[in-house]
């Protein structure tokens, strides 16, 4: 079996290989027949090697080849063969093309083994014929190696002209077949090592594998013969040069390839001198993303056959200082991208001892959408957001799940999960229990935005496709798409968590790593093991798996800050589910799914960026705590008041200055990966901020009443010893030009750096003293050194003054009239301070290292000093709004209700032109608890219903709200039913979403919960529906006793709020009638919400606006005015059956179904 050949034989095979088929083919002097000696038996890899498979490899590559096993009685045949094969090469053909491969049976290949078992005589015969007819009766075999012997010759020309009458051999071959044998040899070594050769052959068949085709390679291009002499062309063909059976790897490609074994996922960036290059496939996605060229040649890594004629990688290249520029694009098209650098520099290199081997290179950086923080561009202003949606946040999301009910049933699942944001350092968890809707997960899917899931172990079919619907398209909510991974989850994996976390954090407080606030931290009293501790199993396994993840791109230090690990289902927030945050376009809006439109965008007046992401989040997660609430509104109503003052101007304007995005900067400060400009422009930012404040040392100083205001200023300049501190150390002009070797001032630089720089200095003193050597030397005066094209040290001398130049002395360049020469000596100091120069540099990286280290050792008073600049922030922004005319400040009460009077949709106000119609609404838990709105379509009965959702969401934020007054108490939901739109994703029809959402609501509402159904029942008969809408309004006023608002176009409906005494009260939105100069009727919609029902929905008059044909509309109005009609004389004859039952039996129930009817008519 070829692949078992040992190393040593394949090369003595190949060595052998040239000689042995040349042997073949070219004639020899006749030799007296020695006597036959005994072989030595065969050792057995030998005989291993050269068995069965080796020998039925190629059975028949050519007509040229026989197998040791071809009968006697092919002799004469193979003859002719041979004689046709060379008439042909005579008139140009090539060689026989090659035949596919025949499998021998089992039992031939056990016979020739054994055959192969037994040793042979050899009798050295002097011509070609005889060698090959003994081979073939088996009585003699010319002597070949394992890897020859069944490419042997074995037939010959006709037996007349090989041999005499009486049997005596012929002493040579004639002058012209020994010329075409040539010939014919010259071809067959032309066509080894391309496509159709036999080596492919072999390798098709897997008789090759890498190992031994590397070893035969390497044996055939050490030793390979002397090119034969070109052979004459053949008619018709171009003739071609020999070609060697393959090129090698390169250094550089072997580094590529190894690297990519250990990556398959990554998009490899590499860096070779200037540039750097992307190969293979890489080569070919990066030219596609980033618009570059592609160099052709092999796309794939695995050395195919099909691209087995290509010697070179296909490439792509980018210049060094754009690569952040380019990765960036590659991560945000969703690739995972790994920098693969040169780990030596050109002068530690050359005083080495691999200074004749290719630079050591490995994976240096490796990024994500979720894992790239080296955006520097992204730290001063806003990054542009993605075609047609809002960015995403950033978070990359592990997620696990199990099922308590085993792997049966789909229905519930109980699901971890870890979100962590690696820009900000915040971590959200939870484990949660979830129906078969997947409507918890989709809930904080949403509310998190991940561009990033990390899948571990299986998940059941409902959450495949929830993620896959929410991340697999770029015009999704999250408003790009996100990138998926998945990792095995094995049955020990909760265990394995539990240990893995546990040793994580030990070894952090054993080693001190994170300094003593950060271990104390916790919010509990307990310590940073504690914490992770009271996670659930689910969240560890999560957990878990996110710091390994994490490890892989040297993020890991983001979960030692365990203060900003937060609960998702933390009861302090009104829970917002995946519903109410789509249908009542809370961060993007329906249409284009952009954030223009949102009430993000209208509450959104920040000037930070650390600020915009803290309102992100206090507009997804209302206050519950009264205390709080009163306190934001109080704030808010303070700066509100006091816009001109100046204690507001001087929050304003400091955070006019703050141009760069700190809560990012401080993080990459913490993961080691921020610059020496970027460092400078953080710390005196922050000392700005601590100066602005200088003068304030307590509560009392803040100039504001409000205490979150007072408490917010006072942390402001409680950093500034500690900034100074580090400034102090820092030279600003070397900082800003980013120049490692100045960057410390002189008396706070570390030893090693000094020491180095003294070793520099020496060297340049050593360089100027041998001028005057030189000098002497030359016999000149005085001798200086000049730089040309970056070459320094150089002496330059008149091409008239050469003869004392020893010859010592290297030329470099020169002109016509001037020479330039390094003299030993220089060269020798050169290197000397090229050493220590990467000597330095080493120490200055080290140095600020451990600056950084330091500087990190303060992260969690610099996070809260940024945090209470983002609070201000949000707090100015929402007094902006707030001083907007037609806001008013809410009032809250203990009691559940909603009194609202004039309230208005604040996003549609704000964007339509004309003034929007106020409306009243007034809900109580003791009086009239929900409203069944009806009204014409197109009426405003949706635009009415999300007012008053928005206006409770944004009082609760903390904000002003569009009314003239509003009384509320705190609601813990708001849960909304609201559009028909199908589910194809999840394989769900449209009443099948309707009813299932339904269904969710009524599991989680409460008495203080508002909920909002917006034509429920529409997607099925008539009856069904009807009785449907009927039972769920029946059930949420009656038994959850909620706060509804039931949107219906069945106005039969409206006979329910007869059961109740006054908790549900019929309302309607106002419209007038008019008749036109055609006698058709105008409806005019008045938006306005009046009591009673309104017993027409108005669709002909949508039909018109809509544009239908004219003539359409006419019928549909003549149907119309027909059925209305029919309908109206079957009730007729129904009454008329009551009224005289009701003559013969006069009970309560027919007098009710009498009104009843008279009232529908």
């Amino acid at each position: 079996m070829g692949s078992q050949r040992s190393p040593a034989l394949s090369q003595q095979s190949s060595q052998g290989k040239q000689s042995s088929i040349s042997s073949f083919f070219s004639a020899k002097p006749a030799a007296p027949k020695p006597k036959a000696k005994p072989l030595p038996r065969e050792t057995p890899s030998t005989v291993r090697s050269s068995s069965p498979k080796a020998s039925n490899s190629v059975e028949d590559s050519s007509s040229l080849f026989v197998g040791d096993k071809e009968s006697v009685d092919d002799t004469s045949r193979g003859s002719e063969k041979f004689k046709r094969a060379l008439e042909a090469a005579e008139e140009g053909d090539g060689l026989p093309t090659a035949k596919r491969l025949k499998e021998t049976t089992h039992h031939a290949d056990e016979e020739l083994a054994a055959e192969q078992e037994v040793a042979a005589p050899v009798l050295h015969k002097p011509s070609l014929s005889n060698a090959a007819s003994s081979a073939v009766d088996g009585t003699r075999k010319p002597k070949a190696t394992g890897r020859t012997s069944k490419y042997l010759f074995s037939s010959s020309p006709a037996e007349a002209s090989t041999q005499g009458g009486d049997g005596e051999d012929v002493e040579d071959d004639d002058e012209e077949t020994r010329k075409l044998k040539q010939r014919l040899h010259q071809k067959f070594v032309k066509r080894l090592g391309k496509p159709d050769s036999i080596a492919d052959i072999k390798r098709r068949n897997h008789l090759i594998n890498d190992e031994t085709e590397e070893a035969e390679e390497g044996a055939g291009e050490d030793d390979a013969d002397p090119e034969p002499e070109p052979a004459p062309k053949a008619k018709g063909k171009k003739g071609t040069a020999t070609k060697k059976a393959k090129d090698k790897l390169t250094p550089l490609e072997r580094q590529v390839l190894d690297i990519k074994r250990k990556h398959p996922d990554t998009l490899l960036v590499v860096e070779v001198g200037y540039k750097f290059r992307f190969f293979g496939e890489d080569a070919r996605a990066a030219s596609k993303e980033l618009s570059i060229v592609c160099i052709p040649g092999k796309f794939r890594f695995d050395e195919h056959p099909s691209e087995a004629h290509i010697d070179r990688f296909a490439s792509a290249s980018i210049p060094v200082h754009r690569l952040h520029v380019h990765v960036k694009r590659l991560v945000s098209a969703g690739h995972k991208v790994g920098v693969v650098r040169q780990l030596e520099t050109a002068a530690l290199k050359a005083a080495g001892d691999n200074r004749n081997k290719a630079f050591e290179r490995g994976l240096t950086n490796l990024y994500t959408k979720g894992t790239y923080i080296d955006d520097q561009e992204g730290l001063d202003g806003p990054v542009a957001a993605p075609e047609g949606g809002a960015p995403a946040t950033g978070h990359l999301l592990c997620l696990t799940e199990t099922r308590p009910r085993g792997w049966g049933s789909d229905e519930k699942v109980q699901i971890g999960l870890v979100a962590v944001q690696p820009s900000t350092g915040d971590i959200i968890y939870d484990d949660f229990e979830d129906g078969w809707m997947r409507s918890e997960l989709e809930t904080r899917l949403l509310h998190i935005a991940p561009c990033e899931f990390l899948i571990v172990g299986e998940v059941s079919k409902a959450t495949e496709k929830l993620v896959h619907h929410l991340s697999g398209s770029k015009t999704n909510v999250f408003g790009d798409k996100a990138r998926v991974e998945r990792v095995d989850k094995p049955k020990t994996m909760a265990a394995q968590a539990y240990s893995h976390i546990t040793s994580f954090y030990a070894e952090k407080v054993k080693s001190g790593e994170p300094s003593l606030s950060q271990v104390e931290s916790s919010q509990e009293t307990g310590t940073l093991l504690d914490k992770v501790h009271k996670l659930s199993e689910n969240a560890t396994v999560c957990l878990s798996a996110m710091i390994m993840h994490l490890t892989e791109y040297g993020l890991q230090h983001v979960f030692d800050l365990t203060k900003y690990f937060q609960s998702f289902s933390a009861r302090s927030h009104m829970l917002l589910n995946g519903n109410t945050l789509t249908s009542l376009e809370i961060y993007r809006n329906q249409t284009d799914s952009s954030e223009r439109g949102s009430l993000f965008w209208t509450l959104d007046r920040t000037q930070t960026r650390f600020g915009q992401r803290l309102l992100r989040k206090w507009v997804g997660r209302p206050l519950l705590d009264r205390t709080r609430l009163d306190e934001r509104v109080t704030a808010v109503e303070e700066l509100k008041d006091n816009q001109q003052s100046v204690n507001v101007d001087r929050i304003k304007h400091l955070l006019g200055k703050t141009r760069s995005d700190l809560e990012k900067s401080l993080i990459r400060i913490y993961y080691k990966k921020c610059t020496r400009p970027e460092l400078l422009g953080v710390l005196q930012t922050l000392q700005m901020i601590a100066q602005e404040y200088a003068h304030v040392s307590s509560v009392d100083d803040a100039g504001f009443t409000s205490t979150i205001l007072s408490e917010a200023i006072s942390s402001l300049p409680r950093i500034a010893e500690d900034v100074v501190q580090y400034l102090d150390r820092i030279n600003a002009q070397a900082a800003k030009a980013d120049d490692k070797y100045s960057f410390f001032r002189d008396e706070h630089e570390t030893d090693d750096i000094t020491d180095h720089k003294v070793g520099i200095a020496a060297v340049e003193h050593d360089l100027d003293e041998f001028k005057k050597v030189a000098a002497e030397k030359l016999k000149h005066k005085k001798v200086d050194y000049v730089t040309v094209a970056g070459i320094e040290y150089l002496i330059e001398l008149d091409n008239s003054q050469l003869k004392n130049v020893p010859a010592s002395w290297a030329k470099i360049s020169g002109t016509k009239k001037v020479s330039r020469y390094h003299p030993p000596e220089v060269v020798r100091l050169m290197r000397a301070r090229d050493q220590d120069k990467e000597a330095l540099a080493n120490a200055c990286d080290a140095a600020f290292g451990d600056l950084l280290d330091e500087i990190a050792g303060k992260y969690q008073a610099f996070r809260d000093c940024v945090q209470s600049l983002a609070l201000l922030d949000c707090l100015l922004s929402l007094a902006e709004v707030a001083s907007q005319p037609g806001y008013c400040k809410p009032e809250f009460t203990d009691q559940i209700g909603v009194d609202i009077e004039g309230g208005r949709h604040p996003m549609v106000e704000q964007l339509l032109l004309d003034a929007f119609v106020p409306n009243d609404v007034h809900l109580s838990a003791e009086k009239t608890r929900a409203l069944l709105i009806t009204g014409p379509n197109m009426g405003g009965k949706s635009s009415y219903v999300r007012s008053v959702a928005l206006i409770t969401i944004m009082a609760q934020i903390g904000s002003y709200v569009p009314a003239d007054s509003a009384r509320l108490g705190l609601l813990d939901a708001v849960f909304t039913r609201m559009g028909a739109f199908d589910n194809m994703m999840k394989g769900e029809s449209t009443f099948m979403v309707e009813l299932s959402e339904t269904s969710d609501i009524l599991k989680q509402a409460t008495p203080r919960s508002l909920i909002i159904l917006d034509e429920l029942g529409r997607g099925t008969s008539t009856h069904d529906g009807v009785a449907i809408a009927q039972a769920v309004l029946y059930h949420a006023v009656r038994n959850l006793r909620s706060l509804t608002l039931f949107i219906t176009h069945y106005q039969a409906l409206a006979r329910i709020a007869d059961q109740f005494q006054g908790e549900l009260k019929n309302v309607h939105m106002s419209f007038t009638e008019q008749e036109n100069e055609k006698g058709e009727m105008d409806v005019t919609f008045l938006y306005e919400v009046s009591e009673g029902v309104a017993h027409r929905s108005y669709g002909l008059n949508v039909a018109k606006l809509a544009g239908l044909p004219k003539g359409l509309l006419e019928e549909a109005s003549r149907r119309s005015a027909q059925m209305e009609e029919q309908e109206a004389r079957r009730r007729l004859g129904y009454l008329s059956k009551v009224a005289g039952a009701l003559v013969g039996n006069c009970g309560a129930e027919s007098v009710e179904h009498l009104v009843a009817g008279i009232e529908q008519l």
